[in-house]
């Protein structure tokens, strides 16, 4: 039901482990799971510390993209800052979704930092029993 469509994750992801922890102009990926449940299929992206607010999601043909954005937190002026991992910037996720999907009914809940997406499976993609009638009485024709 889901291609991907980043071929170079992995050497991303290897490249973000051997550089260091990510920063505003080089944000880490967003992390997400994919699994169908029942006649839904289930999209689940971590966003945590991001409000709700911040998050884009867009659907143009079968090409979903997701956007979020970490902003830094509001600092007293006498708080000084020991360390930082957690990644601050936009995050931007495009997935390429199957035609067996029903785009137009896509449902977003956002909680506990986890965005979920359930994309209903269209109708034409469900399995179906096709009935076997009786015969239709041919005849051959001979010559």
């Amino acid at each position: 039901m889901l291609m991907r469509t980043d071929p170079f994750r992995e050497l991303d992801r290897l490249a973000q482990q051997m550089m260091g922890p990510a920063t505003w102009p080089r944000p880490s990926a967003m992390t997400m799971d994919a699994y169908r449940e029942g006649d839904e299929y289930v999209v689940a992206f971590d966003l945590p510390g991001v409000s709700k607010d911040a998050i884009e999601i867009d659907v143009e043909r079968n090409m979903l993209t997701v956007k979020a954005e970490r902003r830094p937190v509001a600092k007293a002026d006498d708080v000084q800052m020991e360390l930082s991992e957690r990644p601050l910037g936009v995050f931007s996720r495009q997935v390429v979704l199957a035609d067996t999907l029903d785009t137009e009914h896509i449902e977003a809940d956002y909680d506990a930092g986890v965005l979920t997406l359930r994309i209903p499976i269209a109708e034409r993609a469900k399995r179906r029993r096709i009935s076997v009638g009786a015969g239709s009485g041919r005849k051959e024709i001979s010559g």
